[in-house]
């Protein structure tokens, strides 16, 4: 008979070492694997008891370890770290490549006129909005007058600067005129994630001692996070942006072509560049506002570095 599993297994940090590059990759790489959006209401209810039965000390008959990993990897990629609701579908990371795949791949083929432009650049700050929602720091309510306020001020504000950009191609030569497309993704994500997430900027997000112990809400910590991610999603656009290949000789294979090749770049690309930072940021007391590090001094003197989500 197989030795029942042990219950000492840290399911709360991922599997690989989070203090090296490599271990983030190969962690992000199974949170952004595009199939699990396929995985089915039961099979992620299923994850999700598995995980809640351990964390309780309760293992499921038969579990194995790769099966308790395999059931924790289901369940991050599903639901929020902070909130532990189920997330958005479209705005999962494991939807990020077949939904950036398409909507890029539309833009740089159908980019043509004023109109074309416009409504392609909105679905994409709108589904960007989306993905910077669900991936948010902290487990704060937003009331729907906030997040509808956030949503326009955001993909407003990133539509008009891209496309403000955009129009710097007829002016510009063309060697200069092919990083302006770059330039104005750069320029909306430097836009949309901080209005998005305005309210960690406003409200600060919850922060910890080594041990998960909360030690209250730091807008310091939100502004860290919130430019690591910026530049995590800079860099995850840059692959997907290049020039068009093949589409002249063979005009009605532009959408497909487009769609594959930006698809192809952005399956290495999403991993590798959320990988730049380790999801669960840190940063030293003394960084912290003035007021938050007297708290935690006088309630909790020995700690010199705080933890915090930072979102994707």
């Amino acid at each position: 008979m197989a030795a029942k599993l042990s219950t000492s297994i840290n399911i709360k940090e991922p599997r690989w070492d989070q203090s090296t590059f490599v271990g983030r990759a190969k962690h992000f790489f199974t949170v952004t694997d595009p199939r699990n959006i396929l995985l089915t209401n039961e099979q992620l209810a299923h994850a999700h008891k598995i995980i809640t039965d351990y964390r309780q000390g309760i293992v499921s008959p038969g579990l194995t370890e790769d099966e308790l990993w395999r059931a924790k990897y289901v369940f991050d990629s599903a639901f929020h770290p902070d909130t532990g609701e189920k997330m958005i579908l479209i705005g999962r990371m494991s939807a990020q490549v077949p939904m950036n795949m398409t909507i890029t791949g539309c833009m740089m083929t159908f980019y043509k006129t004023t109109p074309a432009v416009l409504f392609w650049q909105w679905i994409n700050q709108s589904f960007n909005a989306i993905v910077n929602y669900t991936n948010r720091s902290g487990d704060a309510p937003i009331t729907v007058n906030q997040l509808g306020t956030a949503y326009v001020s955001a993909t407003t504000g990133a539509v008009i600067t891209a496309l403000g950009l955009n129009a710097l191609t007829k002016h510009v030569s063309p060697l200069i005129g092919r990083f302006v497309p770059f330039a104005a993704v750069a320029a909306a994500n430097c836009i949309n994630i901080p209005l998005m997430r305005q309210r960690e900027l406003q409200h600060g997000i919850p922060i910890t001692d080594e041990k998960d112990i909360r030690l209250g809400e730091s807008t310091k910590a939100a502004q860290q996070a919130i430019s690591q991610v910026v530049v995590s999603r800079i860099l995850m656009a840059a692959p997907g942006m290049g020039k068009k290949i093949y589409t002249q000789q063979f005009p009605w294979m532009s959408a497909p072509i487009q769609v594959s090749l930006v698809g192809f770049c952005l399956v290495f690309a999403t991993p590798l560049c959320c990988a730049l930072f380790p999801q669960k940021s840190s940063m030293s007391v003394c960084r912290l506002e003035l007021e938050l590090q007297e708290k935690i001094r006088a309630s909790h003197p020995g700690v010199e570095r705080v933890y915090f989500n930072k979102g994707l």
